[in-house]
């Protein structure tokens, strides 16, 4: 039997995220048993848990795309929703695969996120090409996606998210299709943004991972239903 959520809400003011009660259902049916937590700045909340527990939900509630059937979820102090442009400027989520332009190479993507942010597209670039460069590949920053493998497209994919500035980074099981030794880099750079300042809320199941991130981990309860994650 799955142990129950392992931290509670602490009901703090200066949480960046609190999540009290939330659950979720899909087509009638529970897809997230009822957790609560809260997160500070520079913390990261490691989301732990069977397949079908529910994490990628909880993340999509968290990112404002999905709303909870039960209890809230904060995030900036105000409930989550993609809708609200402050939201939106607050948070960054790597949910799903982020869609690519065909025709442009990972360096203008960079410049792109980077630009509808309020970055300079030179520093936007930089701020990616580091990415790929701790992933020691730096070199794809002139390739389109296309032309990139699985491993590569999820580095450029970790590299696009990690472009932008936000407070709050939302990641569903970052380390997929990654090599151990860059999962050790993937960890430092999380640990880099959590040190920083931001609060990091982050699905997984590599426990070199998990043991990496500094902050609370969260057990979800598994949700007897055919639905998957």
């Amino acid at each position: 039997m799955s142990k129950p959520p392992a931290s509670k809400p602490s009901r703090r003011d200066d949480a960046v995220i609190d999540v009290r009660k939330v659950t979720a259902t899909l087509g009638g049916a529970q897809v997230l048993a009822p957790v609560s937590f809260t997160a500070l700045a520079g913390e990261a909340v490691t989301l732990t848990g069977a397949n079908g527990a529910g994490k990628t939900t909880l993340l999509r509630i968290l990112a404002g795309v999905l709303a909870p059937a039960t209890g809230t979820a904060h995030v900036g102090g105000a409930p989550a929703d993609e809708k609200d442009p402050s939201f939106r400027a607050l948070v960054a989520a790597l949910v799903g695969p982020p869609p690519f332009a065909h025709n442009l190479t990972l360096e203008e993507h960079f410049a792109l996120v980077g630009l509808s942010w309020g970055m300079a597209a030179a520093d936007a670039r930089s701020r990616g090409g580091g990415v790929l460069d701790a992933f020691g590949v730096g070199a794809l920053a002139t390739r389109f996606p296309h032309e990139l493998s699985s491993g590569q497209a999820q580095m450029a994919t970790l590299a696009m998210t990690l472009v932008r500035p936000c407070d709050v980074l939302l990641l569903d099981e970052p380390e997929q299709r990654l090599d151990a030794d860059r999962v050790v880099v993937l960890a430092e750079l999380l640990e880099a943004e959590r040190a920083d300042g931001a609060t990091l809320v982050v699905a997984s199941h590599n426990a070199t991972l998990a043991a990496a991130l500094t902050g609370p981990k969260v057990r979800l309860r598994e949700v007897r239903t055919t639905h998957g994650d």
